[in-house]
């Protein structure tokens, strides 16, 4: 009976493992990371001494849920007004390390005789890190309130909009098409610019002010369901005008940072987060 149902199968050897695995390593005082990470080879494809997932699709779904709750967790707790406080120092060293990475990998690429798109490439993946492993890397050193994690956070949001547009650039470099390479880098700002007004709206204006007005009305169960949704609907308007749907994540979070429930909102969705958080990290 339960062969029906190989998502079930692989969610409960997935979990059976990761928890094995992340308990192993609390006991040799390494970070439950490595056995998150550990639980995925061990059921992965690739490790043939063990049953192995069923249905690498079914996981990667999962793992994209978990990408979506971690980024709305890290929006409730860097939210607009802590990026803004951090935004020149975030912004000016995003763009070093971008522009920085990209040179000395322009010049590897002299040295072994790639090609400029060669170069360029390698110099664009090699800029961008996981802001995923970061923020469970500072939990797991219980460093989320030192103000230097503030700016790495905010380096590590304006990495995620720069590797957007990177993801729009890099295609057409190699295709080598000019106009149409100016035509949708414009199209991108224009969409990384939208979202922008609606973090800057949502952020100051409106949200806050119907949370207040809402707030006898609320209880833990509504206010957590609106939190999803809200959440949910944001990726999905994100994934609809082309963007990461990280970042759409990321955005409604941290509006709703903003608001006088972050706190609560932040406490219900904790047990989300580290359950989908956990599955990601396995599919790694």
């Amino acid at each position: 009976m339960i062969d029906k149902f190989p998502l079930i199968v692989d969610l409960a050897f997935i979990l059976i493992v990761a928890g094995t695995t992340s308990l192993i390593c609390r006991a040799l005082k390494l970070p439950i990371l490595v056995g998150y990470l550990l639980a995925g080879l061990l059921t992965g494809p690739h490790f043939a001494l063990f049953p192995n997932v069923t249905d690498m699709e079914n996981i990667h779904t999962w793992s994209e849920i978990g990408v979506i709750f971690l980024l709305f967790a890290l929006g409730l707790e860097f939210n607009f007004k802590s990026l803004l406080k951090v935004g020149k120092t975030g912004a000016i060293t995003s763009g070093l390390v971008v522009a920085g990475t990209m040179f000395f990998s322009w010049l590897l690429g002299l040295c072994f005789d790639w090609s400029m798109a060669q170069s360029i490439f390698m110099g664009g993946m090699l800029s961008v890190s996981s802001t995923m492993i970061i923020v469970k890397a500072f939990e797991e050193l219980h460093l989320k309130g030192k103000r230097f994690t503030h700016i790495v956070y905010g380096v590590e949001i304006f990495e995620d909009i720069v590797a957007i547009l990177l993801l729009v650039i890099l295609p057409m470099v190699a295709l080598s098409q000019g106009g149409s390479l100016a035509r949708d880098v414009s199209v991108s700002l224009m969409r990384v610019i939208f979202f922008m007004v609606i973090w800057f709206v949502g952020g100051i204006f409106l949200f806050p002010t119907l949370l207040r007005k809402m707030k006898n009305l609320v209880n833990d169960e509504i206010l957590l369901i609106l939190s999803l949704a809200l959440c949910l609907g944001m990726v999905l308007l994100a994934d609809y005008v082309g963007l990461s749907t990280a970042l759409g994540a990321f955005v409604i979070g941290s509006i709703l940072g903003s608001t006088p429930e972050a706190t609560r909102i932040e406490h219900l969705m904790t047990s989300i987060k580290n359950l989908f958080g956990a599955i990601f990290f396995v599919s790694v």
